[in-house]
């Protein structure tokens, strides 16, 4: 088995520490984080780590057993000296679509970006433009396509097992671009067809005419028939829910995905009725850190070619379906339909606030 050297830009909250904060399970499996997923992999070495930050570094060094001459102040020069095979970028959005553009021109041969891909829709067909040019594997950290029971429910759709799908409603409060990457994006892999057009309505005027990250509602139509509602205002006591209706059956998750409840029709033979009947999902026979899961993943796509489960391409459509449902409200909820031509279009998104001091910090 091949070891794939792997390093770290951006050495804070997502970059290292963010499995600390974990007290309970739902849609996240440890190791999840960029940094402890490549030091318990048995596919990865993890050689390296840049960031501008001293405080971060040393943390950093010292957590994951690093020495003074591989930690970078400049991800240049790491990339130049270390010449990683795998880098994950988790700065800041401000800066993301430099870094990986700078990453796949080094020679690196996937990296793993966190979310969202971008602030514009021009800075994110750069990006997987570079990527195409350099055959450098892109993935954008929407977990949720990792996760052993969004993977289960895929692939029971494409087995037909719910009949054909109708309807996949998610409910999120959050911002369209930040945490509404992964809303979007889960959305897109439960109905598993491209979006062709949209209506939105955002949380006021005043925020749909802004730059920033607003909540917001959406209606979504697929090419193959899907339709889909996303929710991203207040959801009350269903907040990060999914709901995958079919012709046979239904699966719906639960508490941040604590559960899951599916349900198919099932013949009652005293009565000769098609009943409702609830079933079990099934369990993985081994439950690893998400993050192992994403790095196979990675691994699987230098060795055979094929894209990443949550690829750039990806991300890119989940950035550009927000701003679609932006672009419609802006319009007086007429229909919008993508692709989008305008691709200077861009959102700001939440997490670049008072990115000048690492998140770890400003939580702390």
């Amino acid at each position: 088995m091949s070891i794939y050297r792997a390093a770290v830009i951006g050495l804070g909250r997502m970059g290292s520490t963010f499995d600390d904060e974990m007290k309970q399970g739902g849609s996240i499996f440890l190791p999840y984080c960029h940094a402890p997923s490549y030091f318990e992999s048995p596919q990865t070495d993890l050689v390296a780590g840049a960031d501008p930050h001293n405080e971060q570094r040393q943390i950093f060094a010292e957590r994951w057993g690093l020495n003074e001459d591989q930690i970078y102040a400049d991800y240049r020069e790491m990339l130049a000296e270390a010449r990683p095979d795998i880098v994950s970028v988790c700065t800041t959005a401000r800066h993301r679509a430099q870094i990986v553009q700078d990453c796949a021109r080094a020679g690196v041969r996937a990296i793993w970006a966190e979310k969202p891909i971008a602030l514009t829709l021009a800075e994110a067909d750069q990006m997987l433009a570079v990527c195409r040019e350099t055959s450098t594997a892109l993935a954008v950290n929407c977990a949720r396509r990792w996760n052993p029971f969004f993977a289960e429910t895929r692939r029971m759709i494409e087995a037909g097992e719910l009949g054909d799908i109708l309807q996949v409603t998610g409910y999120a409060q959050c911002g369209l671009s930040h945490n509404g990457s992964h809303l979007i994006d889960t959305i897109r892999y439960l109905a598993g067809g491209e979006v062709e057009w949209v209506f939105g309505e955002i949380e006021s005027d005043e925020a749909a005419q802004g730059e920033g990250d607003p909540q917001g509602n959406g209606y979504l139509a697929f090419d193959n028939g899907v339709r889909s509602f996303i929710r991203a205002t207040p959801c009350g006591v269903a907040s990060w829910e999914f709901d995958v209706i079919g012709s046979k059956g239904r699966v719906r998750s639960l508490n941040n995905a604590l559960e899951w409840d599916c349900s198919a029709r099932v013949e009652d033979r005293a009565s000769g009725r098609n009943l409702l009947a609830k079933t079990p999902l099934a369990w993985p026979t081994r439950m690893q850190g998400m993050g192992q899961t994403i790095i196979e993943d990675l691994v699987n796509a230098i060795e055979t070619g094929d894209p990443p489960r949550c690829s750039g391409d990806d991300g890119l459509k989940a950035l550009e379906i927000a701003l679609a449902l932006r672009e419609s409200h802006r319009r007086g909820g007429h229909k919008i339909a993508l692709p989008l031509t305008d691709r200077n279009l861009g959102m700001q998104s939440s997490e670049i606030a008072q990115d000048h001091t690492p998140a770890r910090i400003r939580r702390l």
